[in-house]
């Protein structure tokens, strides 16, 4: 999470990506959607660019300008946006849903729900656990135990209630 946070973990990078996911490519749209100052929404881009989100491309000679296309590094992480919104959209526009992703044929909106490749399973099921992956170095082989070390004392409390017991 930490590496990926600190790619696209700020305001303006998320509000790029969620225009060029739109259809957005160029500086000037960038700039009049969000409401940007230039010098911010330049380092943005470039870092985007540099971190294989966003491709530059040229589409005009003279002057030389440019447009910003997503990459396929950038389409794997639209479902993170879109995760985002519907979040978003659900817990904190109390002053109701200014935007949300829709299915394009009938104009219903979209539920997303993160459901794994493999099964089809929804994630936020209990059968899915924290787990250190092949790189793991002793921080997180010991976040990982402490993580198992919690879900498994919340487990056996929770069968111990449901047995009668305290």
């Amino acid at each position: 999470m930490g590496r990926t946070l600190e790619r696209v973990g700020d305001t303006w990078s998320l509000m790029i990506l969620r225009d060029a996911f739109q259809g957005l490519t160029r500086f000037d749209q960038f700039e009049k959607s969000l409401g940007v100052a230039p010098n911010i929404l330049t380092r943005r881009l470039s870092a985007l660019v540099e971190d294989g989100f966003l491709e530059r491309r040229p589409y005009q000679e003279r002057p030389v300008r440019h447009e910003y296309v997503p990459t396929d590094l950038a389409r794997d992480f639209a479902p993170v946006m879109m995760a985002l919104m519907a979040f978003g959209n659900r817990h904190y526009a109390v002053e109701g849903v200014a935007s949300h992703m829709v299915e394009a044929a009938t104009g219903l909106p979209a539920e997303p729900v993160l459901v794994d490749r493999r099964t089809g399973r929804p994630m936020d099921s209990p059968d899915f656990v924290y787990a250190a992956g092949p790189a793991a170095g002793p921080i997180v082989l010991e976040r990982v135990a402490q993580v198992d070390r919690a879900r498994r004392a919340s487990v056996s409390g929770a069968d111990r209630e449901a047995a009668g017991g305290a």
